[in-house]
């Protein structure tokens, strides 16, 4: 096996446990293989607010937020890819026109605003209550609509121009984004950052927008209760999120192996 300078990881349903923690076991794990000098990232869906407590807990030596709209190494921003402030309004004021029912938010400026209630989505994380006509004259980082599944997401398309995409995430959300703001979009980036080659990556992930990086990387590895579009693609499927599956195929695939 190549020896792996880089491991990038998903956060939920992934490294952390149903309860939204990271186990004291995984923290070792990580730990020694960043002493040992490998990278460590974090590739999610999550805004930097709700990651900031993960990072106290585990440092690492990058980090992917929004899906790779923005990302950091070693506290220095590389990019920043979001929708850009009329289009974002447009969108919308178009959607909540069109289905009032939806449950709809954006990121904005690591600010969550909603047209709802997000404790029923999210327990993890605060919004402010908005119509949308009266947000921040800024880029959103993304917008997330409510769906239940791909063809209901698939109807948002329309409102979305050739610039951005629309992706299914946890089953639940229809995640509107940059084009340019993706996973492995990203991990490239970090990796020329630490002149890392793909084939010296591990990426660990569940779900749709894991899939370009566990494909892409020298390893791809998912996790017992990821998605089957997920699995299909990965070179090795470990344990569940709950039984700390990531960092047992650490210990037994790299840790091991460089003791």
């Amino acid at each position: 096996m190549q020896a792996i300078k880089m491991i990038v990881t998903d956060l939920d349903r992934t490294l952390l446990h149903t309860d939204k923690t990271i186990s004291d076991y995984s923290v070792q794990i990580f730990r020694q293989c960043r002493e040992q000098g490998i990278k460590i990232v974090f590739a999610t869906a999550r805004p930097k607010r709700t990651v900031n407590h993960f990072i106290e807990q585990l440092p690492v030596d990058a980090l992917i937020i929004h899906n790779g709209a923005v990302v950091y190494a070693a506290g220095q921003l590389l990019s920043n890819f979001g929708i850009a402030t009329e289009v974002k309004d447009n969108i919308l004021l178009a959607i909540s026109k069109d289905f009032p029912d939806a449950t709809i938010s954006t990121e904005i400026d690591d600010v969550l605003y909603a047209n709802f209630d997000v404790s029923t989505v999210w327990n993890y994380t605060e919004a402010i209550r908005t119509d949308f006509t009266n947000l921040p004259n800024k880029p959103a980082d993304k917008i997330i609509v409510g769906v239940n599944s791909l063809e209901e997401m698939n109807q948002f398309a329309k409102y979305i121009p050739g610039d951005l995409y629309i992706e299914m995430s946890d089953g639940k959300l229809g995640l509107i984004m940059n084009r340019k703001a993706t996973k492995w979009a990203a991990i490239q980036l970090v990796a020329s950052h630490f002149d890392i080659q793909a084939e010296e990556i591990v990426a660990f992930g569940d779900d749709y927008n894991d899939i370009d990086m566990l494909r892409e990387c020298g390893i791809g590895v998912a996790v017992a209760n990821a998605i089957d579009e997920a699995k299909a693609v990965a070179n090795c499927i470990c344990d569940t999120n709950g039984n700390d599956g990531v960092a047992k195929w650490i210990e037994e695939n790299i840790w091991r192996v460089r003791k």
